[in-house]
């Protein structure tokens, strides 16, 4: 269950605010459910073939893997419109995926070639796909909030009905951009949700020896903001927060805050040694693995069958190998445009963008 940490700042029409409780999943239509499990079945399998490719020397520079975040990647982005607008810290592959992004292009995008998201030029850490208002993937720590909330201005200044999805992990909340981000959000009621994917480590260093309030979205009640934590490793409970949270920015009411406790089953990057955690710890967290358990729930509630799990499976392991063989294939970006991209050109028409309405509607 959600703990909420609601303020009431004494304002007219300000009755503070609640993360919605998951549904239940013989609510939800199966076809959904199964491609929720599909989808991060995609992430996991994508993120382990990465690894074996950036050991094979076919990837280059760093590589931060999210082997058990994918929950809060595909719960969080199935809460948001096509619209709406998402901006993420460089552990970016699962949220490219789960907002669209052809698979096949990210994974070319990791090898450096023409055919990536980014054209080759920004790498594992730097995807992006403005088709489909993903504004990246930043690298350095925090640095995204501040431009999280110049979107979320820039849609109220419009008076659009749009959100801005924001996620970055625990360490992003000991710097200054992260306090002078919502410090400007909740005084200028921006339609920004702050998702803090809480992995419990910053690279190597715990929490706990970092910073002396562990319960991160009490941090949101500094400013003001309405703020929970939720179980990042149980999807629909991702969405519900998510969506609940997006329906109270875009109706005007500001910003939410929301800690989702999750773990990453690989180190900070691949050069990590995880010299800073035991192999105890390790295992206690799989038990959490949001994959399995996503699974076990479906087919306890009797909503899916063994086989059709399977097939997902396969499917993903067909949709991650045809990526590869991709990314293979993708020539070399050629040197002459290296100077292309500099100057902004108009952007083309919007492309279709995984979310929807927070229960689906979106997916076939």
């Amino acid at each position: 269950m959600a703990q909420a940490n609601n303020p009431e700042l004494g304002r007219d029409g300000w009755t503070g605010w609640t993360p919605d409780p998951p549904p239940d999943l013989r609510d939800e239509p199966p076809e959904r459910l199964l491609e929720y499990y599909r989808q991060m079945q995609v992430i996991r399998h994508f993120e382990e073939r990465a690894a074996q490719a950036y050991t094979q020397g076919r990837i280059g520079g760093f590589l931060h893997l999210a082997n058990g975040e994918e929950a809060l990647a595909v719960g969080g982005l199935a809460a948001l419109e096509p619209e709406d607008d998402l901006i993420t810290h460089y552990r970016d592959h699962g949220v490219a995926l789960a907002r669209g992004s052809d698979p096949g292009r990210v994974m070319a995008e990791l090898f450096g070639r023409a055919d990536g998201v980014s054209g080759g030029r920004g790498g594992s850490m730097h995807l992006a796909d403005a088709g489909r208002r993903f504004w990246g993937g930043h690298a350095i720590v925090g640095i995204h909030l501040p431009i999280a909330a110049g979107l979320a201005l820039a849609h109220q200044y419009r008076k659009e009905p749009r959100v801005v999805l924001c996620i970055f992990g625990d360490g992003a909340t000991n710097t200054g951009a992260f306090h002078e981000a919502l410090n400007l959000a909740a005084t200028w009621e921006l339609p920004v949700i702050f998702l803090c994917q809480n992995n419990l480590y910053g690279m190597g260093t715990a929490i706990e020896r970092a910073m002396r309030v562990t319960e991160l979205h009490r941090r949101g009640a500094a400013y003001g903001i309405p703020s929970a934590r939720i179980n990042g490793m149980r999807l629909l409970e991702v969405r519900a927060a998510v969506a609940s949270a997006a329906r109270w920015a875009r109706e005007g009411k500001g910003p939410v805050f929301l800690e989702a406790l999750t773990y990453r089953y690989r180190g900070h990057s691949m050069a990590d040694p995880e010299l800073y955690r035991t192999k105890e710890e390790l295992k206690a967290w799989r038990a959490w693995d949001p994959i399995q358990l996503f699974a076990q729930e479906l087919l306890e509630a009797g909503v899916v069958t063994p086989e059709a799990l399977r097939r997902a499976d396969q499917e993903a392991e067909q949709v991650v190998e045809a990526a590869i063989a991709f990314a293979e294939q993708s020539p070399e970006p050629d040197p002459a445009t290296l100077h292309h991209g500099v100057y902004r050109a108009p952007l083309a028409a919007a492309l279709p963008a995984g979310g929807g309405n927070g229960v689906g509607a979106h997916l076939p």
